[in-house]
């Protein structure tokens, strides 16, 4: 069995012509996220959302991205859960977007702040009415006894679809951006990296060594 220090992968299935990159942040992101999706990588919207606890520790937890808005990027939780609590006591956050297929990366810096009711429930009664049901019946992030059968409760309700109504502590977060950097995995370890700053309302651009 190998060391993990012997394993290695030796980047080559792209680059980056940085004279031809969007002056938005926001339009690259959506050109490398189509290309995900065109591409069929597993789970293109998931991301690794990092917050700070009360004691400024970092946690890390993978989410979906299910909305790009002019004005951000938006995911949806329960507000009870750890990372919702997270953001309430500490709005900033940071995303990392993984996509090994491509041998792509972005990371992301921004503020969270709590959607609109009417949005959260624009989103909340297009799911699937299963997923609604479990949003319900899930304390997220509590402790629950072993034999507790959530699926049993999600049955439930899904048999009584009049009683499904979006719990107040269900929604989501708009999160608005101040820093995107994107990274394409090259040969010999020189990869290519762009970072986008927000200064102001402008948008200033920097290549980064590897």
């Amino acid at each position: 069995m190998k060391s993990i220090s012997e394993i290695r992968k030796d980047y080559q299935k792209g680059s980056l012509n940085f004279q031809e990159t969007p002056e938005l942040p926001i339009v690259f992101f959506k050109q490398w996220l189509d290309a995900a999706i065109e591409s069929k990588v597993e789970e293109p919207t998931a991301f690794t959302l990092s917050t700070t606890d009360d004691h400024g520790d970092p946690i890390s937890r993978v989410v979906l991205l299910k909305e790009i808005t002019e004005n951000g990027l938006v995911f949806f939780t329960n507000y009870n859960s750890q990372k919702g609590n997270n953001i309430d006591a500490n709005h900033n956050v940071y995303l990392n977007f993984f996509w090994p297929e491509l041998e792509r990366q972005v990371r992301i810096k921004g503020i969270a702040q709590r959607l609109e009711n009417k949005d959260n429930d624009n989103y909340f009664y297009s799911r699937p009415i299963s997923s609604q049901a479990g949003a319900i019946v899930s304390n997220q992030s509590q402790i629950i006894e072993e034999s507790e059968d959530l699926q049993k409760l999600v049955d439930k309700l899904i048999a009584e679809p009049e009683k499904i109504i979006r719990p107040d502590n269900w929604g989501g977060f708009l999160i608005t951006t101040s820093y995107f950097e994107f990274w394409q995995g090259r040969p010999s370890r020189i990869h290519d990296r762009l970072a986008y700053s927000k200064l102001g309302t402008r948008w200033k651009k920097s290549r980064l060594s590897p």
